[in-house]
């Protein structure tokens, strides 16, 4: 898979966003750009207009469910994933509720994590070979 597209990674652990940038990279992926809490990630994304969005929950500022909501207010089609330690139902379901595509928790093995990745974005994109949005 390669995936030329960019990617929005939000997180308030800088080591997190590293790690799953080194994932994407793994995948192909080259054109990333990051946040640290869901208030940053409106404005970057509004900046930048990323083609995929990585979202961690849990942050401060304005967690990742409310920037979920915003961020889908803004863009409709927004494609955005979760990616988190939480794992109540009752987050879930807002995520899904407010249009993320995928759930991802952050202690699953890396491989998995990168196999749910790739397969999330064939899903949303197919498999791109040319640059979405560089």
């Amino acid at each position: 898979m390669k995936f030329n597209g960019k990617i929005l990674i939000v997180d308030d652990e800088a080591h997190i966003r590293k790690f799953v940038t080194l994932i994407l990279r793994q995948l192909g992926c080259s054109f990333f750009v990051e946040a640290g809490n869901g208030q940053d990630a409106l404005a970057v994304y509004q900046a930048e207009q990323p083609d995929l969005v990585l979202m961690d929950v849990n942050m401060p500022q304005m967690d990742g469910i409310e920037a979920l909501r915003q961020l889908r207010t803004i863009d409709p089609e927004a494609i955005v994933v979760m990616l988190t330690s939480l794992v109540n139902r009752d987050t879930i379901e807002k995520a899904l509720e407010f249009g993320a595509v995928n759930y991802i928790r952050k202690d699953t093995p890396k491989d998995e994590i990168a196999q749910a990745l790739s397969e999330t974005i064939e899903s949303c994109f197919g498999e791109a070979e040319e640059t979405i949005n560089p």
